[in-house]
């Protein structure tokens, strides 16, 4: 969600900074550590420097972090810093979940597909060669088909798990059915993917998130034909992420971008639900 040009430090592999915590990065290079040789003084970079437990540490706001080198890449020369702050998180997390899942002709659904993750997967889905449904918010609609889906459903007219449409993959990010009800929506051997970023919003206030679906996906998973798991990135950098930003086949798309100043009403605009894509904060 949080993305901030902003000047770096980096360090060495193994070395961090407790004391501030940040998530998605993007910016220069000011200085590095004397084991560091990826980097030099001056470069571009971008990437993502809070690892683990990011459900409840989602980072802060500031100009200067210090940064383990293996968590940043260069940042591609074609996208601009606000663009390239955009990416790291959820287009990750979009990467991991899709590759090797989808296959070209396939139908995909992606619930949710007008925010952050959800426009990396739609784009991801096609670059894959499926056929791609996004859903989301009527406000949204008309985005997720310049971006690519295929077809658009609006949530607030119907409901994609009673339609009688069957998918080959559904990447489910707000996690708001049931999974009896997404099974209706799956193909006998198809695949569902909960992200559940309940974290924003109305959903956010339910004290366990969404670690009971989690837990049903693994109790329910041995028993059934369909594939139901959450991927986790093994690593805050892909090199593919890279590859695919920089021959346009993924294009960060940003609602707004924010001062440092402003990031209290950035914050109120996005637990508001109707941003399109990400929200930048820039310095």
């Amino acid at each position: 969600m949080r993305g901030l040009p902003f000047v770096l430090r980096i360090m060495g592999p193994g070395c961090s900074n407790q004391k501030t915590k940040f998530r998605e990065r993007t910016g220069h290079v000011e200085s590095v550590g004397k084991n560091v040789e990826r980097f030099q003084p001056g470069d571009e970079v971008f990437g993502e420097t809070v690892k683990g437990h990011q459900w409840h540490n989602g980072g802060s706001f500031a100009e200067y972090v210090s940064v383990p080198s293996d968590a940043l890449a260069l940042k591609p020369a074609n996208v601009t810093f606000e663009q390239a702050a955009a990416v790291p998180t959820s287009a990750l997390i979009a990467l991991a979940n899709l590759r090797g899942r989808v296959q070209p002709g396939q139908r995909v659904l992606v619930n949710g597909a007008g925010g952050g993750l959800g426009t990396f997967a739609v784009q991801l889905a096609k670059s894959y060669g499926a056929d791609v449904t996004g859903v989301d918010s009527t406000s949204k609609l008309e985005m997720i088909r310049s971006i690519g889906a295929d077809q658009v459903i609006d949530y607030t007219q119907e409901d994609f798990t009673q339609s009688g449409e069957r998918y080959d993959l559904i990447l489910d990010i707000p996690g708001n059915h049931s999974l009896s009800e997404i099974r209706r929506a799956l193909t006998p051997e198809g695949t569902y993917v909960l992200i559940g970023h309940d974290g924003f919003g109305a959903s956010g206030g339910r004290w366990l998130g969404s670690i009971p679906g989690f837990l049903k996906l693994v109790v329910a998973s041995p028993f059934v034909s369909q594939d139901l798991g959450l991927r986790i990135p093994e690593d805050s950098q892909d090199p593919l992420l890279k590859e695919l930003v920089e021959a346009g086949k993924v294009t960060p798309v940003i609602d707004r971008t924010y001062p440092l100043s402003e990031v209290p009403y950035a914050i109120r605009y996005l637990v508001e639900g109707d941003a399109q894509g990400k929200i930048v904060i820039t310095v």
